[in-house]
């Protein structure tokens, strides 16, 4: 019996010391990406933010269809979070997919953007939001155009455009 005690008290202590080890490591990545974090209260926000883009970036709301100032918008450039600066998307991956929103079929960075399972109004769709400030930027879907095959359907209240002459 005491020979299976011992065996077990080293598999555990050897597990332990893997998790624990994993554990250090997984925090240490959050620490450094949270040290890249844009944190603000709700106040502050607010001051920050027009009240159309507090509702969309800040409480995951969204535009009426066809209003957003970059639906139909096609110079070229880059567009960043309108919250915190963060690059975003590319002007040459934007598409009209007719759905009343920018869309795009690719991001620039998998750093810059989250993705999280929505499951509000009833559907259950895939949530983009802003990796550097955590704001609601809109959602992506599968029905987007090659190379992807992405449609990423995004607030305009969200975006900030940046055009190609304007770049420092």
């Amino acid at each position: 019996m005491k020979p299976i005690r011992t065996f077990l008290v080293l598999i555990i202590s050897s597990v332990w010391i893997t998790v624990s080890g994993q554990n250090n490591k997984e925090v240490h990545a959050m620490e450094k990406n949270d040290s890249m974090k844009v944190i603000k209260n709700d106040e502050e926000w607010k001051r920050l933010l027009t009240p159309m883009q507090y509702h969309v970036l800040r409480k995951k709301g969204t535009e009426y269809a066809f209003t957003g100032k970059y639906d139909h918008f096609y110079e070229p450039g880059q567009y960043v979070c309108a919250a915190c600066g963060n690059l975003l998307f590319e002007s040459d991956t934007k598409f009209n997919s007719g759905c009343g929103w920018p869309a795009f079929y690719d991001k620039t960075s998998s750093e810059n953007i989250i993705t999280r399972i929505d499951r509000s109004h009833g559907m259950v769709r895939t949530e983009v939001i802003c990796a550097k400030c955590e704001s609601h930027l809109g959602h992506v879907f599968e029905d987007g155009p090659p190379p992807t095959g992405l449609r990423y359907c995004i607030n305009s209240a969200a975006l900030k455009f940046i055009a190609d002459h304007e770049k420092k």
